[in-house]
């Protein structure tokens, strides 16, 4: 019996954020693999080591964890203005499924200092010492964003002494804007309402219910519900809702009603083929609690906590996607996340999430009745973790 050989394919693991992900350019991949399609989701499943049915990705590069189980294709950008083309590619664990309806905020604060590194930066827009304002076309939202990469003799600088709840070491800051996340010819809010009553059948030992919902498409489609109408504080960390089955499967019914009720998908049926958007997440009035590290955070300290849910775990900080929504909604008065931070005008909230907090801000104005956001910002840091080759059999793809 003959066996498939093992293929190289040059790669860089970065962190962006409070994610990791494989990170590639478009030129470097299989020739079959540098067009959408089968080929190219075959080869990332096996770069990451999916489908897992022990949920571990012991024979990939991923991390077992929504946060850590991502891919990201960069290429010359093809619009007009911006230097990199960045696509996302989010890998289910245990499905053999690549989700590519939405965007990593995470790990896009890497993608400016990879662009640098992969020659895709034109060089006279790098200073020799500054900031190198790189500009990112995000191919799976169809938006621009706009990272600040600090640069140290000509080169991208790292190390730092900005410190991001859920990173354990400091690094560089790296200031991330998130322009027009929602285009004025679209809907921020698909119903027409900035908080909605969605309708949840009973499930298994879960009562069913009206629950008020904001549900808003910006930065990522995600749908807001109160913490209290859903029987939690707002104050809960993984453990509390990942180790019981029946806890994330009422979620992932909640999330489905949701998608259907935001116009995502036709069918209740089509959410498990879109498991990356919506996401879903729980507000409520900023309190006491205890983070994931042991960090004590204040009431005082924060406008509000939040707790988000991602390929249907709760993360174990915040998505940068949904922190752009969370800043948003925030923005808008009368949204969920706008009354649990207290009402009012709000041009930035400081939010509490499992590893600890983070601030987000968001410009956004009232036009004859509909709402425009001109952009989100908030800061993240990113650090090459290896760099060279990355191996899968021949055959996988």
């Amino acid at each position: 019996m003959t066996y498939s050989p093992q293929i190289k394919i040059p790669a860089t693991y970065i962190r962006g954020g409070t994610s990791k992900g494989v990170f590639f350019n478009l030129t470097d991949l299989p020739e079959r693999c540098q067009e959408p399609g089968e080929a190219r989701d075959n080869m990332l499943l096996r770069v990451i080591g999916s489908p897992d049915p022990y949920g571990k990705q012991t024979d990939g590069m991923g991390g077992a964890t929504s946060s850590t189980s991502k891919t990201v294709i960069l290429c010359k950008s093809t619009q007009t203005d911006h230097d990199v083309d960045y696509l996302f590619g989010q890998v289910a664990i245990d499905k053999a499924f690549v989700d590519w309806s939405g965007n990593c905020g995470n790990l896009t604060a890497a993608v400016g200092s990879f662009a640098i590194y992969s020659g895709l930066v034109d060089p006279e827009r790098i200073p020799e010492n500054g900031v190198c304002t790189v500009r990112i076309w995000q191919k799976n939202i169809e938006k621009t964003i706009i990272a600040q990469v600090p640069i140290t003799n000509g080169e991208v600088q790292e190390t730092g002494d900005f410190e991001l709840d859920g990173v354990t070491f400091p690094a560089a800051e790296v200031p991330v804007e998130f322009m027009a996340p929602v285009d004025p010819s679209e809907a921020m809010f698909p119903t027409g309402n900035i908080v909605d009553d969605l309708e949840v059948p009973a499930f298994d030992s879960f009562e069913g219910g009206t629950f008020k919902a904001t549900m808003i498409n910006a930065g990522i489609p995600t749908v807001f519900l109160n913490a209290d109408e859903i029987g939690y504080q707002g104050t809960e960390l993984q453990d509390d809702i990942n180790n019981s089955d029946d806890k994330l499967a009422w979620f992932e019914t909640v999330r489905a009603r949701g998608a259907l009720k935001m116009g995502l998908i036709s069918e209740l049926d089509e959410a498990k083929t879109r498991q990356h958007t919506p996401k879903i997440a729980f507000v409520s009035p900023a309190k006491d609690y205890t983070a994931s590290s042991g960090k004590e955070i204040a009431e005082a300290d924060i406008d509000l906590n939040v707790r988000a849910l991602s390929m249907g775990k709760l993360h174990h900080a915040m998505m940068g996607t949904a922190a752009v929504a969370i800043g948003t909604a925030a923005a808008i008065p009368g949204t969920l996340v706008n009354l649990a931070a207290g009402g009012g005008d709000r041009q930035s909230v400081v939010f509490g999430h499992p590893s600890g907090t983070l601030k987000v801000g968001a410009e956004a104005s009232n036009n004859n009745g509909s709402w425009i956001v001109e952009k989100a910002i908030m800061s993240r840091s990113a650090r090459i973790l290896m760099e060279g080759w990355v191996r899968v059999p021949e055959d996988s793809f």
